[in-house]
């Protein structure tokens, strides 16, 4: 939800009022861990409303069917290993 919010320029305030849901309900949904928890309704109008303000949710291993260029995390940053330095010789 924060990758959406960034990519439309919105804070969580605005993403409330787009979505017909509370602000501390974006706040509990952002601070979720992992998958985004809350009423499966409350859930609906936020993706909703992600999507007519023009954002393409992409599940997991799932092909985008949206045109244009995007960004996708291939792997969560902690599972990722930080570049290695070349051996000194």
């Amino acid at each position: 939800m924060r990758a959406a919010r960034a990519l439309l320029g919105i804070d969580q305030r605005e993403l409330a009022r787009l979505s017909g849901v509370s602000l501390p309900t974006i706040q509990r949904m952002e601070s979720s861990e992992g998958t985004v928890r809350g009423v499966i309704d409350s859930l609906t109008k936020v993706v909703t409303a992600l999507e007519r303000a023009g954002i393409e949710l992409i599940a997991e291993n799932a092909p985008s069917q949206g045109a244009g260029r995007g960004v996708r995390l291939v792997r969560p940053a902690a599972d990722a290993e930080a570049p290695r330095p070349p051996p000194k010789r």
